[in-house]
């Protein structure tokens, strides 16, 4: 199975992932972001702006988590923002036509939060020149997106919550647990 995290910079996406592998022994991260960096060092790609433009990469994802659940068993857990409805469509169809279940999960916070997250993550801001105002820039692309965020998946807030709340939530809603898959 794979439970997907999805909401924008900030929302708690990668923090919750971590507390999620702790608590199911038989979950493991998987970073679609990784395919992205991968498809990178393709020559000749169209410049889109953003790796989820590219075709392969969605293709790409679907297959890889197949390929890793196959291999490995268990649960993966993908902390990856989707803002395109037809790309997460495309991603979740492509999952479930082969028989792996789903469980996406939308981290929410509210703007002000989210900006204050954004703007004191000193690790990604320090690794990644510019990547705090790309994500805050991002944030507007976000709203926009939760209409239909909020139909397609559960809306767990993170404002107040801490992470280990959060993914335990995340368990008890997916009717998971550590003893039983």
């Amino acid at each position: 199975m794979i439970i997907w995290l999805n909401g924008t910079f900030g929302a708690g996406k990668t923090t919750t992932s971590r507390e999620l592998v702790e608590l199911l022994p038989e979950a493991r991260i998987f970073d679609a972001e990784q395919v992205g960096y991968m498809l990178r060092h393709v020559e000749n790609l169209p410049q889109l702006g953003n790796f989820q433009h590219w075709p392969p990469w969605r293709h790409l994802v679907v297959e890889t988590a197949s390929q890793l659940l196959d291999y490995v068993g268990g649960i993966l857990v993908v902390p990856q923002s989707i803002l395109i409805e037809e790309y997460w469509r495309e991603i979740r169809a492509g999952l479930e036509k082969i028989g792996i279940p789903v469980h996406h999960f939308v981290l929410h916070a509210d703007h002000d939060t989210l900006t204050e997250r954004i703007e004191t993550d000193s690790e990604t801001n320090s690794q990644f020149p510019g990547a705090r105002q790309w994500r805050l820039d991002h944030l507007a692309a976000y709203q926009e997106a939760l209409p239909w965020l909020s139909r397609e998946g559960n809306v767990i807030d993170t404002t107040q919550g801490d992470p280990a709340h959060v993914a335990r939530l995340i368990t008890e809603t997916a009717s998971v647990d550590g003893r039983h898959h």
